[in-house]
């Protein structure tokens, strides 16, 4: 069974096998196949300026074993949209405790494509509007490829585009913000077969937050 675990800096050391894991996966995906050799570290690990102690993970794991995850970083500090890529937004890039950016979204290449049961990538997608209505935020940065768009909408997201897609070492990337509401998580869990709340708090404070009972037919 596929459980989605909360990484923070309180909990980190609970996790330290499972982020060697998750940071070697990411060097896989990220240097290997995609050829982003400005991410290239000699001991086979994908870590940058951004995987702060105030980062937060979402970690799938599979009886131990990563096969997704995904970052957060709060807009009031430093993120990948405000140092490096400030020219995807026209417009001023909001620093405030209620949104945060969420970047390195990726899946295991043997559980990509699966849609049913539900799919990490399922399990991921509800994880982060969870994880948001957890923290009480308003809306989620992110910067993808302009496939995603539709992707996201599929499932009920509304997105807002900061500016026009830009090529970024070969693709083409848009930045975005996200809204955040029970309503979308509601919607989200339904379109993807995601039965409730997915996030694991294991040794770390889990914020009080309920989210609405789904209609049995989601089960």
């Amino acid at each position: 069974m596929i459980e989605i675990h909360v990484v923070r800096r309180d909990n980190s050391h609970l996790y330290t096998e499972e982020l060697e894991q998750y940071f070697r996966a990411r060097y896989q995906i990220y240097v290997c196949e995609r050829g982003w050799m400005d991410l290239d570290r000699p001991d086979g690990r994908e870590i940058d300026q951004f995987d702060t102690p105030e980062a937060s993970h979402l970690l799938a794991l599979d009886n131990g074993r990563v096969v997704g995850g995904h970052r957060f970083n709060p807009s009031i500090g430093p993120t990948l949209l405000n140092e490096v890529f400030p020219q995807l937004s026209l417009l001023p890039l909001a620093r405030s405790p209620d949104v945060y950016e969420t970047t390195r979204l990726w899946v295991a290449k043997e559980q990509r494509g699966r849609y049913a049961h539900p799919s990490v990538e399922s399990l991921l997608l509800a994880g982060t509007m969870e994880f948001a209505l957890a923290l009480k935020l308003r809306h989620i940065r992110v910067i993808f490829e302009t496939w995603w768009l539709s992707r996201f909408q599929s499932i009920g997201w509304k997105l807002h585009p900061l500016g026009v897609p830009q090529d970024i070492n070969g693709l083409n990337c848009v930045a975005v913000l996200k809204d955040v509401s029970e309503a979308i998580w509601m919607e989200t869990c339904i379109k993807r077969s995601v039965a409730g709340p997915v996030l694991i708090w294991n040794g770390t404070a889990r914020p009080s937050y309920r989210l609405p009972e789904l209609l049995p037919a989601v089960a």
